[in-house]
């Protein structure tokens, strides 16, 4: 039996849930837009509940998608749909 963690409900405690499933360095583009994309998704989620941390988890979420707006530029630069 697999017991989940529940979804974070501080600013910290999505830090840690990014962190725990960072893809490694060298890990397709593909993962690490996703992996950026789902936390842009995390870190807007976080701000609605963690009001005392909202306009950083803000800050965070849009850092995201900017880092997956890079990579999806690369991806149609070197001609590779972004999954």
């Amino acid at each position: 039996m697999t017991v989940r963690r529940s979804e974070p409900k501080t600013l910290r405690d999505a830090h840690e849930a990014v962190m725990d499933r960072r893809p490694p360095n060298d890990a397709n583009p593909s993962v690490w837009l996703a992996f950026r994309l789902g936390n842009a998704r995390l870190y807007k989620a976080v701000a609605d509940v963690d009001r005392g941390h909202h306009h950083e988890a803000l800050y965070w979420a849009g850092y995201e998608e900017r880092k997956a707006g890079e990579i999806s530029a690369e991806l149609q630069a070197q001609g590779t749909p972004a999954d």
